[in-house]
């Protein structure tokens, strides 16, 4: 799901419903937002760790002194790819929360993190296998507390072990199939039919 989902290795430790809690307070802006877009390119053909700060300024056209302008250090471009891919996902949050029915608001969450999936799968080796994305995203408080949100659609209050084990097989199987060599070549609805169809099953949605 966007969990290790939507493509972003998730830690099922507590659920509970914690606040909303955004991550950044102001957007960036359309400069920001292009260096952002031209590093997560350059992030999943080469890796985190095999792009450089001159590559990115190189992909833009524009010296690495204008990148360095918006951005202090990559740290905080890593940090940015992560915010904007994971404010995706915190819509998706927002959604199910909002439904008053926990059966609808399941629907609803699993629904959109499939569509968020199918959407981003060309990205989702880089949110949820590049190692050093991977540590980020393990030390990002904001991304522990939004999968905690998340978790807590899916499962409820009661958090049994027939829950968490299907929750966390969906977790990692959504994305790691969306990004797979083996569904890649698959179109969008086709890829969003199976996706959803397995994942009912294995929930136990209602037919």
């Amino acid at each position: 799901m966007g969990w290790q989902g939507v493509g972003y290795s998730l830690h099922v430790s507590t659920v509970g419903s914690t606040p909303a809690t955004p991550s950044r307070s102001a957007p960036y802006t359309p400069a920001q937002s292009r260096i952002i877009d031209a590093a997560l390119r350059l992030f999943t053909r080469h890796g985190v760790g095999g792009t450089s700060l001159q590559m990115i300024a190189d992909e833009l056209g524009v010296t690495k002194a204008a990148v360095y302008h918006k951005f202090r250090a990559k740290q905080d471009i890593v940090l940015a790819v992560a915010e904007v891919e994971l404010a995706r996902l915190e819509k998706v949050v927002d959604a199910a929360e909002a439904e008053e029915c926990s059966l609808q608001a399941r629907e609803l969450l699993l629904t959109r993190v499939i569509d968020l999936a199918v959407e981003r799968r060309h990205v989702l080796n880089t949110m949820q296998a590049d190692p050093i994305m991977v540590r980020f995203l393990a030390e990002h408080e904001p991304f522990q507390r939004l999968t905690k949100r998340l978790f807590f659609v899916l499962m409820g209050k009661d958090a049994t072990l027939e829950k968490r084990v299907p929750a966390a097989m969906i977790s990692g199987a959504i994305g790691g199939a969306a990004a797979h060599p083996l569904a890649m070549r698959l179109d969008d609805d086709t890829l969003r039919y199976h996706l959803t169809h397995l994942a009912h099953r294995l929930l136990q949605f209602p037919e």
